[in-house]
């Protein structure tokens, strides 16, 4: 007897995740009735299986109530179960025809598509086009029950152990984000880029003797020891300084290929750790579980004013006796920034975070299948106030790499920079997914700026191979290493490039932000699109965030 009741344990909290999974996994592919409509869902565990008609979900997810032949599943059926039956996935119905088709076009979409096939037995491609193409017509968005309703069977059946493993990494922004940078990189892409002429590779590492020296800085106001490295290889004092801050749970070695190719070509750089969300932050939290330990909502604040000191600290030693006197000039800097070192970039060139929106997202929409970015802004709901202005006039320009943005600078936040920004997006990044954390804050910026497209580049893609902290395991799918290697070098390339706008030998460098030059390094595997605005026709789907 105890073995059957937690066998039929074991059976309830399968269908329970089935059913969550279900709604995470069918999230993007819904839509209308088709002719012959399914009416039940049957679920599939080994020999296990039970059937559940669509209305009685219907029912429930409109009203939150159970009908009387669905109280067996009381304890499936939660709240949080019915705000997914409902989530919606945006997709532009102009693009409608060609959503299934690019997603079927990319490597990690086919096995998506091939996957789903195999959770839908009897299925096949042919059958899940049809009513993806019929649900994509849809202005008000796809949902799970509108995608089993489109399904052209009476009854859709579902292998359990199939669906749940495609939960854990696909969610609707990220599959928004996979088929946005196919179209993008298409409209971007240019004849015979392999033409490119260039007596200049800005990739190839400079003539400079490259030196490097750690400081302990001690903020003694805000009680923080913040440790910096040092690059430096020229001895040309008007050149600008580079400040490089990692991401989340990273340290300053993150990008120290990066700063070692800068200074090569007589940069100086100054890569800093920021003590309350780098890798020893992370570890020390008791509870993982509350964004509070994991990342103080001071955090967001601390990170830029980290910067503000190190700059203050930096310009003091650019006048003491040393080796480093007059190669620190702190009047003219660029942050490079990854994550939420991008978010850190983007409020110190003059992004305004929009508390009370922020808020209302993190109250009102925020659900279990949205990506880890969208969770972790919500850190900083806690903060205090309205706005935060954070910016430093000293910071001329900025690059964010994999920015961490979602909703920290609301609507109209970003509208507030008018100094130059570049901006680096990967379509298969699935931590800050791309269409809402880089390329919709990339259309609010009003200065110049350009949009990096990685065309299946990842949040670690543009990592250190040598770095430790990219061998560890991560909860999603990571391309790093050889593969990506052509984004390191046109991330080599086309940083150095940006930081010499700031110099007399701009115009030499300005043929390196071009689509010719991305292209140049464009390989089959890993395509590359450089623009400074985004194609007229693709603008309408920046809508589909708002929303």
């Amino acid at each position: 007897m105890k073995f059957q009741l937690n066998r039929y344990r074991r059976q309830v909290y399968w269908l329970q995740g089935i059913l969550c999974s279900l709604t995470v996994a069918c999230g993007w592919s819904v839509g209308m009735p088709s002719t012959l409509a399914a009416e039940t869902v049957t679920i599939l565990l080994g020999p296990f299986q039970q059937s559940v008609a669509i209305a009685d979900l219907e029912k429930f997810a409109k009203t939150g109530k159970l009908p009387d032949n669905l109280q067996l599943f009381s304890s499936i059926l939660t709240p949080q179960v019915r705000e997914l039956l409902t989530r919606r996935l945006q997709v532009d119905p102009a693009f409608a025809d060609q959503f299934f088709d690019e997603l079927n076009r990319n490597p990690a979409g086919k096995q998506f598509v091939s996957s789903l096939t195999a959770a839908i037995p009897g299925s096949s491609i042919e059958s899940l086009q049809v009513a993806m193409n019929i649900a994509l017509r849809q202005a008000n968005g796809l949902s799970p029950l509108g995608f089993l309703r489109a399904y052209p069977e009476e009854n859709i059946t579902v292998d359990a152990s199939q669906v749940v493993s495609l939960a854990v990494e696909f969610n609707p922004n990220y599959w928004q984000s996979q088929v946005f940078g196919a179209l993008l990189a298409r409209e971007s892409s240019i004849e015979n880029s392999n033409l490119f002429q260039k007596k200049l590779d800005p990739a190839a590492i400079g003539k400079e003797t490259i030196q490097q020296q750690t400081f302990i800085l001690q903020d003694r106001q805000r009680n923080r020891s913040i440790p910096v490295d040092i690059y430096w290889g020229g001895s040309n004092t008007r050149d600008p300084l580079v400040v490089i801050s990692p991401g989340f749970g990273a340290n300053r070695r993150f990008f120290s290929y990066l700063a070692r190719h800068l200074a090569s070509h007589g940069l100086s750089v100054a890569a800093i750790e920021h003590p309350d969300s780098n890798v020893a932050a992370v570890v020390r939290a008791n509870n993982k579980a509350s964004l509070a330990k994991l990342l103080p909502a001071s955090e967001f604040v601390n990170r830029p004013k980290d910067i503000s000191f190190l700059l203050d600290e930096l310009a003091t030693l650019n006048i003491k006796p040393g080796l480093l006197q007059g190669k620190l000039n702190t009047e003219k800097v660029t942050v490079i920034g990854h994550s939420l070192g991008g978010y850190t970039a983007l409020a110190l060139v003059g992004g305004e975070v929009d508390l009370p929106q922020l808020r209302q997202f993190c109250q009102n929409s925020l659900t279990i299948g949205e990506a880890p970015g969208d969770w972790l802004q919500c850190a900083a709901a806690s903060l205090p106030g309205k706005k935060l202005r954070l910016k430093d006039e000293r910071v001329n320009n900025a690059i964010a790499l994999n920015p961490l943005v979602g909703n920290l600078f609301g609507k109209n936040g970003l509208t507030q920079v008018s100094k130059p920004v570049l901006i680096l997006t990967g379509t298969e990044d699935a931590l800050t997914p791309a269409l809402k954390h880089q390329i919709a804050p990339f259309s609010q910026l009003q200065g110049e700026k350009y949009l990096l497209s990685a065309i299946g580049g990842t949040h670690l893609s543009i990592s250190d191979p040598r770095y430790l902290g990219s061998n560890a395991n991560t909860i999603v799918r990571e391309r790093r290493g050889e593969e990506t290697k052509a984004l390191r070098q046109l991330l080599q390339g086309v940083s150095l490039a940006f930081v010499k706008q700031l110099t007399p030998e701009a115009k030499t460098y300005q043929q390196f932000l071009t689509s010719a030059y991305a292209q140049s390094l464009s390989t089959s595997q890993l395509p590359l699109s450089l623009v400074s605005e985004l194609p007229a026709n693709l603008k309408s789907w920046l809508k589909l965030v708002e929303r």
